[in-house]
């Protein structure tokens, strides 16, 4: 047994990073958000579906969506995971963070460098002090707007999720599981080297339990020596019988020594005695912490391995669903066209069956004015033959005074067009005059 070794000593070679989780009442919220009562009406609603219910459907799927997507994002924030690392970002997004990371190193590239500016009266004078006293500045404004960017970005993102489609919001779902596989694999292996430590610190809390145990039995060997000197020298001094004499003052000093001895004797034995105690004690606080972390470990690679694997049978499920949806919108496209189709064939048809009735009736109407057109057609014909027998009469007038003046007989030129007497054109005026021919010269409509 080494001689330097002292277990009472406090002070450890070795200092662990603290791990700090926030957990506050996440997990509760999300089990709260996520805890949904059965619809009694499902089956019924399955049953009776139409195209139109999907629609309603199919929206109430979006804002369920939009809700979980919004209480992981806050959720993100309680526990303390990055959210630029768990989220779907796009370009406009993640360009918030990124140009405040680099104005974040630029800022600190720009202080190193005032900095390493060698400090004399010269430099001084041109303001080197003046340089770091801004960039110092800058930097400070540069961390503020880095920490404010992912606060930034995730309002473009809750913004721009607001009014996303169901195919959008899957995808974040599955990001964020994909995203949350790397994170647990991450704890596992923190929790595995916790394990190790533990297992380490075990050993040392066994080997410490044991060398304070060994170190009680030194001790106890040391009090029973004490013991005996310290009875041996009571009993000189109860020997003694002259109480002034040397003798006597030195048998007090020495049973005063040796009952100090025994004293410190006996406070170290119970040092030692508690020490193996809580070394003890701590062997087994080691222990059961390691199972517990063990068994959290087997239940992160359980779930790990689930989501690993549930995420990308469920990227083909969800790939069915945005599917599923779009042939339900091209369905319901095709049915509106047919609709419209349908419509129109109506329309047309009536269309076509009021141009034949229209035709009918006008064809009926154009028989019943017939006899009108003959009666009024009666009166002209009966005009147009007074008007002949005045000019007829003139006309014979006419040709007599040719043949008075010139000496010309003009009845061989009229007997073309006269050739009865002048009451002739009332007999050719049937009594029912037939309507006009048309000339041959013009096209036959019915033809």
């Amino acid at each position: 047994m080494a001689d330097d070794f002292d277990l009472l000593e406090t002070e450890s070679n070795s200092k662990e990073a603290k791990v700090d989780v926030n957990w506050g009442k996440a997990v509760d919220q999300m089990k709260s958000k996520l805890a949904q009562e059965d619809d009694p009406q499902s089956r019924q609603k399955i049953l009776n579906a139409t195209l139109d219910d999907v629609v309603g459907m199919a929206e109430q799927d979006r804002k369920s969506l939009l809700d979980a997507i919004k209480d992981l994002t806050d959720y993100q924030d309680e526990v303390g995971i990055i959210f630029e690392k768990f989220s779907t970002l796009n370009a406009n997004e993640q360009k918030v963070i990124d140009s405040a990371q680099k104005a974040l190193e630029r800022a600190k590239v720009e202080l190193e460098n005032a900095e390493n500016v060698k400090d004399n009266w010269w430099n001084n004078l041109w303001g080197r002090k003046a340089k770091i006293k801004s960039r110092e500045e800058e930097l400070v404004a540069a961390q503020k707007t880095r920490d404010g960017a992912d606060m930034k970005a995730k309002a473009m993102f809750q913004e721009r999720i607001e009014t996303a489609d169901v195919q959008t919001l899957l995808n974040e779902l599955s990001y964020k599981s994909q995203a949350a596989v790397g994170r647990l694999k991450t704890r596992e292996v923190e929790i595995k080297e916790v394990e190790d430590k533990l297992q380490v610190a075990i050993v040392e809390a066994s080997k410490n339990h044991t060398k304070a145990l060994e170190k009680k039995q030194e001790t106890e060997d040391k009090l029973e020596e004490q013991y005996a000197l310290l009875k041996q020298a009571r009993q000189s001094l109860e020997e003694i019988s002259d109480k002034q004499s040397p003798a006597y003052s030195e048998a007090i000093g020495k049973v005063t020594t040796i009952e100090q001895k025994v004293e410190e004797l006996e406070g170290l034995k119970n040092a030692y005695t508690t020490l193996a105690a809580s070394k003890d004690s701590f062997v087994h606080k080691h222990n059961l912490t390691i199972k517990v972390l063990t068994s959290l470990r087997s239940n992160l690679q359980t779930h790990r391995a689930k989501l690993k694997s549930d995420t990308d049978e469920r990227l083909k499920y969800y790939d069915g669903y945005v599917v599923a949806l779009k042939a339900r919108t091209d369905q319901e496209f095709a049915a509106i066209l047919e609709h419209l189709g349908v419509k129109t064939d109506e329309h047309i048809g009536q269309t076509l069956a009021s141009m034949h009735t229209a035709s009918a009736k006008a064809r009926q109407e154009m028989m019943d004015n017939i006899p009108v057109h003959e009666k009024v057609m009666q009166g002209v014909y009966s005009s147009y033959a007074e008007a002949l027998q005045e000019i007829r009469v003139k006309d014979a007038d006419i040709q007599k005074d040719f043949a008075n003046r010139y000496g010309i007989d003009m009845k061989e030129i009229f007997e073309e067009y006269y050739k009865t007497d002048g009451t002739a054109p009332s007999k050719e005026a049937p009594a029912t005059p037939e309507a006009p021919k048309p000339k041959a010269a013009e096209d036959d409509l019915l033809g």
